[in-house]
């Protein structure tokens, strides 16, 4: 092992977790070409990567935005949401998934997740319901890269009355039952994050709809509540039938105070190759997956990730849950030990974020959401991502096993 432990530090940049982007000569000449053209803010490829994307989705509509932050922000707002709205989620996310509603004034609350899946719970969240009352929307989470049940979701909504804004961040080209995640609710956001299964230079986003009432708010609010006379890449345009250009072309004005989420055309253009690749792409993620399957299986207190086998896992990340009785070392030290001995960067997605200070001082406290606060204190999220090559893997499988002392 420590033969091996050398001659895998070669390429031991690429066992961290921080990135899952692969840039080829494709991206390396779109940015070229951009620049060329002079960098222009939101214009032709911008657009040219929401036909393609929504294409792909199966959506009727889709627009880029800064980030997945943003995504689902705009998604909120385009649904109304404000103070005195209820909005949940899950516990176990990323924080952004809960502070687009507490940064609009509504109140979120948390349904607890599935044990086998890391996905809410849907029985948990009939309870929540049942209990708040009339709640305004839902952000479903497809963590690392599986959907949820969306099936009893949807039959939730409408049972409910409430909207479905779906988290897709780490879920580009997954599906459930043959549909593309994003494409359920009202609507589906997605994040291009260097993190992520697509990235656009390190941040970007997208959402998609169907619904044009929906969208054309959306617009609106993603840049400034602008109206224009004639097309634009960046605004929306006046209705002239009910006012006139009467030769003022240069008219704008402004439906409401809105805000700037705009991606930039060289971040579409990089976008636009990375669609292109996103199948494949996924695809050895899904193939390294397997790997780790046959590689991690049959240690005592590993658990592997479950496949629901209800869609395509794209495996954002690879999970694996520790119990320190049976593997013979805590989730803690395990993550230590790859990092400071190894040189392997591990991830803890996520620790529960009802347990941050942003919440606690929100009255939310230990022991609300025991199946998510046991997964935050024992996961482990290996990287996963086109880049690794065979002999990482192995290095990666066998630190594992080396650890625990089941090598």
């Amino acid at each position: 092992m420590e033969e091996q432990k050398n001659k895998a530090f070669k390429g031991i940049e690429e066992l961290q977790v921080k990135f899952g982007s692969q840039y080829g000569k494709e991206e390396e000449n779109a940015v070229l070409t951009v620049i060329r053209e002079g960098a222009p803010t939101s214009s032709e490829w911008c657009l040219t990567f929401e036909e393609n994307f929504a294409e792909y989705c199966g959506s009727k509509y889709a627009k880029t935005v800064s980030n997945g932050t943003a995504a689902l922000f705009l998604s909120l707002v385009a649904l109304g949401v404000g103070p005195g709205d209820i909005v949940v989620t899950t516990p176990l996310t990323w924080i952004a998934s809960a502070s687009v509603g507490v940064t609009l004034g509504a109140k979120v609350v948390f349904a607890d997740i599935d044990p086998n899946t890391y996905n809410m719970d849907m029985g948990k969240l009939e309870q929540v319901i049942r209990t708040c009352g009339g709640v305004k929307a839902v952000i479903p989470v497809h963590l690392y890269g599986q959907c949820c049940d969306m099936d009893q979701l949807m039959f939730l909504s409408r049972k409910y009355n409430f909207a479905v804004v779906e988290d897709a961040c780490h879920a580009p080209g997954a599906e459930y039952r043959g549909k593309k995640a994003g494409t359920f609710g009202s609507f589906g956001c997605f994040s291009f994050h260097e993190q992520k299964n697509i990235s656009t230079l390190g941040e970007g986003g997208m959402v998609v709809t169907d619904d044009p009432e929906l969208f054309e708010k959306l617009r609106l609010y993603r840049s400034h509540c602008t109206r224009v006379y004639g097309k634009s890449t960046k605004y929306c345009s006046f209705n002239e039938e009910r006012q006139p250009e009467n030769k003022q072309f240069w008219f704008q004005d402004f439906d409401d105070c809105g805000y700037n989420f705009r991606m930039a055309d060289v971040q579409a253009a990089v976008g636009i190759e990375q669609l292109k690749k996103l199948d494949s792409h996924n695809q050895k993620r899904i193939d390294i997956a397997r790997v780790f399957d046959i590689g991690l299986q049959n240690i005592p207190g590993v658990r592997l990730p479950y496949d629901s086998k209800m869609g395509k896992h794209i495996y954002h990340l690879y999970p694996i849950l520790i119990d320190e009785d049976a593997f013979g070392v805590s989730r803690d030290d395990l993550v230590y030990d790859l990092y400071y001995n190894y040189g392997i960067k591990v991830g803890t997605h996520y620790r529960a974020i009802h347990l941050s200070k942003a919440f606690r001082k929100r009255g939310f406290t230990s022991g609300m959401f025991p199946a998510a606060e046991y997964v935050s204190d024992h996961i482990a999220t290996l990287p996963i991502h086109p880049r690794l090559t065979p002999e990482l893997i192995d290095y990666l499988i066998k630190a594992i096993r080396e650890i625990g002392g089941w090598g």
